[in-house]
């Protein structure tokens, strides 16, 4: 699943070539992707202008006048702006067409995606229970800390919790408690200030260079310009198991916690 960087990336390649446009058309090849899609959708976007488009989490959102729509890419979706005559494929299922002559195409095989529809003034409540951004000053490690207290749940677990922080998913969770020097499956409220300190740091970090890269590409994530991102290159444990650790030599270790796969450093992390 596209993680915080992947949405960011897509949403820095779509505002140039959708901001300040007006949408002419919406073409919706099916009702629904994981929910339905709503009726404003249709009945609201066309003759709108796009004022501009906002990522929450992992959330994109195309503001108008009216409200916003709300998208998530899902396991396997992707938005990109084509020539208006490009033929649709199998799986693309909605068009939104511009004034440029162009249209921003969603495709989703799984259909784990969503297009939604946020009034204006009003917060949807896919987004109302959210924690802080992690690129953001509300995230730091007196923020972890805080929040940590009495949890025994795993400190990995603890940091993909959305009302923890959100956009941190599997792979950047992974990468962020090896940087840290933290075993994942320590629990939560076992973890002190000063390597909370260390993690936040982390998890900015290692998403601010991930953002640079273009992202990760695993399976299905390619940026809105069709190049995958290169931050793969760079993994430390995450997809790495039975490897050796790039920085003590030793066998890196693979668990499951939370029912996902986790691999780390026995040695570096504890």
């Amino acid at each position: 699943m596209p993680e915080l960087p992947e949405v960011e990336i897509t949403r820095l390649g779509l505002t140039p070539e959708l901001e300040g446009r007006r949408i002419t058309a919406v073409t919706l090849r099916r009702p629904d992707l994981r929910w339905p899609i709503p009726g404003e959708i249709a009945a609201l976007l066309p003759g709108e202008f796009i004022l501009g488009v906002r990522r929450r989490a992992k959330y994109l959102l195309m503001d108008l006048a009216p409200g916003s729509a709300l998208l998530h890419l899902g396991m396997s979706g992707s938005l990109r702006v084509l020539a208006g005559d490009v033929p649709p494929g199998r799986h693309d299922h909605v068009d939104i067409a511009l004034d440029s002559g162009r249209v921003m195409r969603f495709n989703d095989p799984r259909r784990f995606g969503c297009l939604l529809w946020q009034p204006l003034g009003e917060t949807h409540a896919l987004l109302r229970d959210l924690g802080p951004e992690p690129l953001s000053a509300q995230f730091d490690g007196n923020h972890l800390f805080r929040l940590s207290r009495g949890r025994q749940t795993s400190v990995k677990a603890f940091l993909m919790d959305q009302g923890t922080v959100v956009g941190v998913g599997n792979i950047y969770a992974a990468e962020s408690l090896f940087q840290a020097g933290i075993a994942p499956g320590r629990p939560a409220g076992e973890i002190s200030r000063p390597r909370y300190h260390r993690l936040a740091s982390a998890v900015k970090e290692i998403l601010a260079h991930a953002i640079r890269c273009g992202g990760t590409t695993f399976r299905d994530f390619i940026r809105p310009d069709g190049r995958p991102g290169y931050f793969e290159q760079e993994l430390f444990v995450y997809g790495r198991e039975g490897e050796l650790c790039l920085t003590c030599g030793g066998i890196l270790k693979n668990s499951r916690l939370g029912n996902r796969a986790t691999v780390w450093c026995g040695h570096c992390q504890t």
